[in-house]
């Protein structure tokens, strides 16, 4: 330490990278602190480059999203779309270490205000979160003011699902060469990219089963292939025979027919295009056929809606559905099962009394 031209004092440290620094302060005595500080967080490991917290968050969500391998381009196109439209907005400007808990509370208080869904809320405070949770763990600020922080509650929005009848009239008023998509979906409970990444090798028919092992989905206008999202997603769901019957003349007609030929392919040719095929076959086929609104993930929840209706038990339906636990099976549909309190308050009397009570 030692006083300079200015009348200033200076505090000269070496940071853990092995280079020295240096800041100036007013007072001799608020230099010493700044050492003393120092020389604690470094032997506590706590020691933050100052340099850090005064990158702009729009700087580091630049350098932190190219250095994140983690996700998937689909992930990666709707968080930069967050990112874009409500966090950069919000924050582009603000150094890292000037921005506090409570503009982000003002911010999410904005954000659904705004209109928002307090579902997308969630997702573009997660994006906001996961940027300073890396800062964090680059050693740019010391804790994330994100932490801790109110969001609107999600209330969940009543599943739509269709009967057999209703999935038929559905699977007549679509475009014959989806036919056997609809019914595929709807009693097998594949997701829309699932079904549009769907090989020939896939199908067994003669097993009555078809094995979910790679999507294809549209983003920002090309296509992603790859395996499911999770270890889960890979699984090999079993099919009824109307299914089996429909896919027969489906691969007959439409299908390509090479083994790793697409089942479903669009009209061109090459792989089923999300939005191109809900506009010109889904919509006008949900109205034609009088079930006007659903979405194609509905058919999803009819799935699992029908085997549940058909005795199969949770751990069943979380294995075909590809969901990760048997809880997550129980908190999306466990209304849909049907009660037992009788069997179960009868079953508790019949032990009572064996004990001699009761009596």
């Amino acid at each position: 330490m030692r006083r300079v031209e200015s009348g200033r004092w200076e505090a000269r440290y070496r940071a853990p990278d092995g280079r020295e620094r240096s800041r100036r302060f007013g007072t001799k005595r608020e230099a010493q602190w700044f050492l003393s500080r120092t020389e604690a967080d470094r032997q506590r490991g706590e020691w933050l480059d100052p340099a850090g917290g005064r990158m702009p968050l729009r700087d580091w969500a630049e350098e932190f999203t190219r250095s994140d391998v983690s996700l998937r381009p689909s992930s990666r196109a709707r968080d930069e779309s967050y990112l874009r439209n409500h966090v950069l907005t919000a924050f582009g400007d603000v150094p890292l270490g000037q921005l506090t808990h409570m503009e982000i509370r003002r911010w999410v208080t904005e954000l659904h205000g705004r209109g928002l869904a307090p579902a997308t809320v969630h997702k573009v405070f997660q994006t906001l979160s996961k940027l300073l949770r890396g800062a964090v763990d680059a050693g740019m600020i010391r804790r994330s003011p994100a932490d801790r922080i109110s969001l609107p509650r999600i209330e969940r929005r009543e599943m739509r699902v269709i009967a057999p009848a209703e999935i038929a009239r559905l699977a007549e008023a679509i475009t014959p060469r989806y036919r056997a998509l609809v019914l595929l979906d709807a009693y097998a409970g594949l997701r829309l990219g699932e079904l549009a990444g769907l090989r020939r090798s896939q199908l067994d028919l003669e097993r009555r089963v078809v094995r979910v092992s790679q999507i294809a989905v549209e983003v920002r206008g090309g296509i992603f292939h790859g395996p499911p999202k999770t270890n889960a997603g890979r699984r090999d769901v079993p099919l009824p025979r109307l299914v089996v019957d429909a896919l027969r003349d489906h691969l007959d007609t439409y299908a390509a027919p090479a083994p790793d030929g697409l089942v479903f392919p669009g009209s061109d040719g090459g792989i089923l295009r999300a939005s191109q095929w809900r506009q010109r076959h889904w919509n006008p086929a949900i109205k034609a056929a009088g079930v006007d609104p659903l979405r194609p993930h509905d058919l999803r929840h009819t799935a699992v809606s029908l085997w549940i209706a058909a005795g199969a038990s949770p751990k069943q339906i979380a294995t075909w559905a590809g969901h990760t636990s048997v809880a997550v099976v129980l908190d999306r549909y466990g209304h849909l099962f049907p009660g037992h309190e009788r069997e179960v308050i009868d079953r508790l009397d019949e032990l009572g009394r064996g004990q001699g009570l009761g009596l």
